[in-house]
């Protein structure tokens, strides 16, 4: 049986595009997109650190050698991969959330983006 944990539903703590974008400017916040590599490469939060939803795992996160003392925020395209990132992500002791709507609300709220790679 799959862990609670995993489930891509339920509430985890988020943040919206608009606080996003501040919280960025202000550069107070870690960014971890969970999805697929082909998406990642298409379109994605300048300085996001990817690690697909598949590989998040202890070893996966600690090498991404996040702050510990820094919020993360976790991003997928609709906020369903993300939830179980921010458990995982909370469970280690990161103050994580994540983007309410996903890339789709960061999208709409025209929010920059670099591609490729």
């Amino acid at each position: 049986m799959i862990s609670a944990t995993w489930w891509p539903f339920g509430r985890v703590p988020e943040i919206d595009a608009k606080e996003l974008a501040q919280a960025l400017r202000d550069d107070q916040i870690q960014i971890v997109d969970v999805r697929t590599v082909l998406e990642f490469r298409r379109s994605r939060i300048e300085g996001a650190r990817h690690l697909p939803i598949t590989k998040l795992t202890r070893d996966g996160i600690g090498d991404l050698h996040l702050d510990p003392k820094r919020p993360v925020v976790a991003i997928c395209l609709t906020a369903h991969r993300s939830i179980p990132a921010v458990r995982v992500l909370r469970k280690m002791g990161y103050d994580a959330r994540q983007l309410r709507g996903g890339m789709r609300a960061w999208w709409r709220a025209e929010g920059a983006c670099v591609q490729g790679g």
